[in-house]
């Protein structure tokens, strides 16, 4: 049974409650990652760039640990959707979803820093919005006010409104934790979730 420490590099509050169901426990530490993508990189190069680079970032720190890092990118017709940061940003994004397809690429890392043993998955999940009033988005957007979330919508949350249809291996890496994969890549590395 491997002993290590586990550190999620991420401050996301989502990240750290889907990885609690494991009831493992672990640290989170914040990466401090710039987060734009890199020209001609495409939304799954970019989301596992950012895993990587995630994971790598609070090594240091951690040195004896196994680090978790995390990036989720959204793709709309061939354009990387980021997070929103305002309202306004949201309104564009949504506006802009709604009727279409948007695929979600959750990337998910994990770095043995005693070994530097890295794994890198990246799970894609692709979302199908409702058609949308101008209103129901103002209302969804007041209410929850997803600014930090790819795509601006929060599947867990009241943001499963907005969604006409999921397509994915994992419920959980749309919220932006690829859990199943996790559970594989932390048996590799002798950690048993049961």
């Amino acid at each position: 049974m491997n002993s290590q420490p586990l550190v999620l590099a991420s401050t996301s509050i989502y990240r750290s409650q889907l990885l609690s169901v494991l009831q493992i426990p672990f640290l989170t530490d914040s990466p401090n990652v710039d987060e734009t993508p890199l020209q001609n990189e495409d939304a799954r190069q970019t989301s596992w760039r950012l895993s990587r680079l995630k994971a790598e970032a609070v090594t240091a720190r951690h040195p004896d640990a196994l680090i978790i890092g995390s990036d989720q990118v959204a793709l709309l017709d061939g354009e990387q959707l980021g997070k929103p940061m305002t309202h306004d940003n949201a309104v564009r994004q949504l506006r802009a979803m709604r009727g279409k397809t948007v695929s979600f690429f959750t990337a998910l890392s994990l770095l043995n820093a005693r070994t530097g043993d890295m794994q890198t998955e990246v799970v894609e999940t692709h979302v199908t919005f409702r058609q949308l009033s101008d209103q129901q988005i103002e209302d969804y957007l007041l209410k929850e006010q997803p600014y930090h979330c790819a795509g601006s919508a929060k599947s867990e949350g009241l943001g499963i409104a907005l969604i006409q249809r999921i397509e994915g291996n994992d419920p959980n890496s749309l919220i932006g934790l690829p859990l199943i994969a996790l559970i594989d890549m932390l048996e590799k590395q002798g950690v048993k979730v049961i």
